[in-house]
């Protein structure tokens, strides 16, 4: 609209557009975005100088007297329509202080956008069948309440979540972490990224969508977000995804395999010469595993454990998951358990250890090596009789799937017990030929 236009001439425009007018448009501007474009409600000025009071009174044609002015927006409307101005409030302030935002119904659309992408979130983890997975609903209302994605163009959020959806697809479905700890065939980060962002580099550490997708993964692993480049490596990893193949190892000991490779020959030469070894996963694309007959292999959590056989020459073979295990770890035990191998497994007596020890023990059909109620009895009560302090138990109970009783007395005694407190017991078990 212009001065130009009829209705509203540029002297009568220049007459409304007065200094003493300045603070009433201002007001307005504010009081109409909020109430919606709608001239209703009272406006109240205070301070009025004696310049705004004969203004005021000329455009409502009404007297003022004081300092305080209170003017009806419906009746101040009503004027400018049948006065020289020829258009309602709305118009005239929008002339005179430049397009007005409806604050509720922009605030709306926002609502509408947001909630959509959310939707849309909901539809593509059903059309994944993630949609009862445990860390779905929590991880969404974990981004909702971050706002971090509010803060994008909406057409960007919703493809971010969704290929994050994608990406957590491929690492959980259909078989949850809780029960699978990774699955066979994930390919590396970068072949991951490409496959779903179309660049290699679209998961890389700095990334909105790396930093989103785990988040969902340290939901799925029920661990704390990783904070650091090392937390954030072994979380892809406990996910069974290969940041790289080279720079993650596998600590094992006493590992004699069959055949005549080179690699097989240097494994089998440093476990006859006493030396434990660190494997990476191109080190074990080298190896086709055939090992001795009925060939059992325990597998530990701390790696002392495994430096204390060494040093003691123990007898069995032993691989050490270093907690939660890597995929360079899993990769190992999986060609083990396929190449005929028995496994033992062995962690912490802690509500993590026996998280990690359910999806061991149920991913190989792993005996429990001291790994029972009364195993864990027994070490508390030897702690004790030493005088050695034992840390408090934290967080929820985790039900032990292969010993009932073990959780109830865990709980009843409400102490943890690391691995290497039992090291003696695990070194004897280890000596036996």
């Amino acid at each position: 609209m212009t001065a130009t236009e009829p209705g509203m001439s540029a002297r009568t425009r220049a007459w409304l557009d007065q200094p003493a007018l300045a603070r009433l448009w201002d007001r307005l501007r504010d009081r109409l975005e909020r109430n919606g474009l709608q001239a209703r409600g009272r406006l109240r000025l205070d301070g009025v100088t004696a310049a705004e009071r004969e203004a005021l009174a000329l455009l409502t044609g009404r007297p003022y007297a004081g300092d305080t002015v209170s003017i009806a927006l419906a009746d101040l409307d009503a004027q400018l329509r049948t006065g020289a101005a020829g258009r309602g409030l709305v118009e005239v302030v929008t002339e005179l202080r430049g397009p007005l935002t409806d604050r509720p119904a922009a605030r709306d659309a926002r609502r509408a956008t947001a909630e959509a992408i959310w939707s849309a979130a909901d539809d593509t983890l059903r059309s994944h069948g993630l949609a009862d997975a445990v860390w779905a609903g929590p991880w969404l209302e974990e981004l909702r309440r971050a706002g971090t994605l509010a803060r994008l163009a909406p057409d960007r959020a919703r493809r971010l979540i969704g290929q994050a959806i994608d990406v957590m697809s491929v690492l959980t479905g259909p078989v949850s972490p809780g029960a699978g700890m990774g699955r066979a065939g994930v390919p590396g980060r970068g072949e991951l990224a490409e496959r779903v962002t179309g660049t290699a580099h679209g998961l890389d550490d700095g990334t909105l969508l790396s930093r989103i997708v785990l988040r969902a993964l340290a939901r799925a692993f029920e661990v704390p977000p990783p904070q650091d480049a090392r937390s954030r490596r072994e979380l892809w990893e406990a996910a069974g995804v290969a940041v790289d193949r080279v720079s993650t190892t596998v600590l094992t000991y006493g590992l004699v395999p069959l055949g005549d490779e080179p690699a097989v020959r240097l494994l089998r030469d440093r476990t006859r010469a006493g030396f434990e070894t660190h494997l990476t996963l191109r080190d074990l694309a080298r190896i086709t595993w055939r090992l001795p007959p009925d060939t059992e292999v325990h597998v530990c959590e701390n790696p002392r454990v495994v430096e204390a056989a060494a040093d003691r020459g123990c007898a069995r073979p032993l691989v050490c998951a270093s907690g939660n295990p890597t995929t360079t770890a899993l990769t190992l035990l999986d060609a083990l358990h396929a190449a005929g191998a028995r496994l033992a497994y062995r962690g912490d007596f802690d509500w993590p250890g026996i998280a990690i020890a359910n999806r061991m023990i149920g991913r190989y059909s792993a005996r429990p090596w001291r790994m029972r109620a009364t195993d864990y009895e027994e070490h508390v009560a030897t702690a004790r009789d030493r005088g050695t302090p034992l840390p408090p138990l934290t967080g929820a109970p985790v039900d032990a799937l292969w010993d009932p009783e073990l959780t109830p007395a865990m709980t009843a005694l409400g102490v943890a017990v690391q691995e290497e407190s039992a090291l003696e017991l695990l070194l004897t078990d280890l000596l036996s030929a």
